[in-house]
């Protein structure tokens, strides 16, 4: 989808810690290449789709020359080449703007992080290890992280008999919203639907994106009542005000399904199952419902059945 305008950007400063702008570099953090590391030591580094440019992303919503990266010694400016979809940094529109350390480039899909300063490699091997938990579209967990956080809490549940819930989701009629705005409306609407739920959430809470459109909340110390207040309020929140990409809204719903740790070692005993913790019985008794809800009319939490 082409932008209905372009927001032109102030130039600023690189950050002062930077010793040399030639040992920056640019970091994958979403996409095909996750993790791949793009040194930015020469004069111009070009990004496109065609076979030409210094970086290559082969994607139907790059243009073949989207954008260029100049670096002169002590300064690294990024500069859109008029694309189609135009280039974000920090989810703003720019023409150009110099960058400074930690600075997040998205050109169509793909998300790059920006690293500059005394000692780029610790700050490279750091981004690769928050990589491991992190999602790198929605900045939420990812799916890895989250299942070794639930062992962790399962057990130390069960063993203290303490609360312990979970809320299994995902936005409703998602691929028709990529089919009708394209998939740089349905990234950012995810990321937007990640930030609004970690608005309503506490901070103990362990919040991650389970795959596609799928999140899953780990509630501890929270019975099956009040995780169900939980669901209702962030399905209420997503309801609440539609998502604006290109300056056109977009509504947005949820279908949510609940369960809580009582359920889960109900389960397991009935298999007459008493060995480690088994995050992936629990994690079927809310998706089962989930479903549930979507079959009956989605935009709504289902808690039982």
């Amino acid at each position: 989808m082409a932008k209905d305008n372009t927001v032109i950007t102030v130039i600023r400063p690189i950050s002062t810690k930077t010793t040399s702008s030639r040992d920056a570099c640019l970091v994958v953090i979403n996409g095909a290449d996750l993790g791949k590391k793009y040194s930015l030591q020469q004069d111009t580094t070009n990004i496109g789709r065609s076979s030409k440019v210094d970086i290559q992303i082969d994607e139907d919503s790059i243009s073949r020359n989207h954008a260029v990266i100049e670096n002169d010694g002590s300064v690294i400016r990024i500069r859109d080449l008029r694309s189609t979809n135009g280039t974000y940094v920090n989810d703003q529109p720019i023409e150009e703007l110099a960058l400074r350390d930690g600075d997040q480039v998205k050109i169509g899909r793909t998300i790059f992080k920006f690293l500059s300063g005394s000692n780029v490699e610790a700050s490279y091997h750091d981004e690769i290890y928050r990589l491991t938990t992190t999602d790198g579209l929605t900045q939420i967990f990812n799916k890895r992280y989250f299942l070794q956080e639930m062992e962790r809490e399962l057990s130390r549940c069960v063993r203290y008999q303490r609360d312990l819930s979970l809320v299994m989701f995902d936005i409703d009629h998602f691929k028709p919203v990529n089919d009708t705005y394209g998939h740089l409306a349905g990234d950012h609407i995810l990321k937007q639907v990640a930030q609004r739920i970690v608005s309503v959430i506490r901070r103990d809470d362990i919040f991650a994106r389970y795959g596609g459109e799928e999140f899953i909340l780990l509630l501890p110390e929270i019975e099956k009542a009040k995780a169900v207040k939980t669901a209702e309020k962030i399905r209420r929140t997503i309801e609440a005000e539609p998502f604006t990409f290109d300056g056109v809204d977009i509504p947005i719903t949820l279908s949510l399904g609940v369960a809580d740790v009582r359920e889960y070692l109900q389960r397991i005993g009935e298999r007459g199952g008493d060995g480690p913790p088994d995050p992936f019985t629990f994690i079927k008794l809310a998706d089962t419902r989930l479903y549930h809800a979507k079959e009956t009319g989605r935009n709504r939490v289902v808690s039982d059945g």
